[in-house]
């Protein structure tokens, strides 16, 4: 049984439609990549799963039960955690006083401002400075950080790699598949095709709201990723 899934998923700002029925499905414990080219609704996707844009009560479930149309904070609380497009940290708050606020959904479980410490060191050095002295990467671990602290079951990082070297995207990715060894579902939204895939068990590919691809990274052929990411004819 899948851990989360949506089924006929819409979204929608005003009169615009921006998903047309997504369908979607992760287990305890993968990784689901979200693929696709700017405006593709892959954002949209994941502010709906997490209360940020409204959802059909029915379109989304959670283990087990429906979770679409509740609040964000209450989403949050049962236990899925988002990783924004370019961070949000506080820029009048400290890097650990950001950290702290992910745990302000109260769930229990593993993660600790000690061992998001240990995950990622460069953060304890840097503890007690503004967020806004940290670097890109600094502050794309700080995101990361804050949300594991509300000791999630999925969590979902929005475009973690934008704006980031190689080196530093690389370091962040390395840490994911052990997330998910641990329990922990993971989704993520990558431009990167070959980030996303290369820590994937499944693939979505969106373009204009729809999905236009999916499956496993082994069934899936460059050629086929191609048409579906950039609308090629076959």
């Amino acid at each position: 049984m899948s851990l989360l899934a949506t089924r006929g998923l819409t979204a929608f700002y005003g009169d615009f439609q921006a998903l047309f029925g997504i369908d979607f499905e992760l287990g305890a414990g993968e990784v689901a990549a979200v693929i696709g080219a700017n405006g593709a609704g892959k954002s949209t996707f994941l502010q709906s799963i997490a209360g940020l844009n409204a959802a059909p009560r029915d379109a989304v479930r959670f283990d087990g039960e429906t979770l679409g149309g509740e609040p964000a904070h209450r989403i949050a609380r049962r236990g899925v955690s988002l990783v924004p497009e370019g961070r949000r940290l506080f820029p009048s708050l400290s890097v650990e006083e950001n950290l702290r606020l992910g745990a302000s959904t109260r769930r229990r479980g593993p993660w600790t401002l000690e061992r998001v410490y240990a995950l990622f060191p460069r953060l304890a050095e840097r503890r007690a400075l503004p967020a806004t002295l940290l670097s890109g990467g600094e502050q794309q671990m700080a995101a990361i950080g804050r949300a594991l602290l509300g000791n999630p079951r999925v969590l979902m990082c929005d475009e973690i790699s934008l704006g980031l070297s190689p080196a530093v995207v690389k370091s962040i990715y390395a840490g994911l598949p052990q997330l998910a060894r641990e329990g922990l579902s993971l989704i993520v939204v990558e431009q990167d095709i070959g980030t996303a895939l290369s820590v994937a068990d499944r693939v979505y590919c969106l373009q204009h709201g729809r999905v236009s691809l999916h499956g496993r990274p082994a069934e899936l052929t460059r050629e086929a990723i191609a048409r579906a990411y950039f609308g090629l004819a076959a």
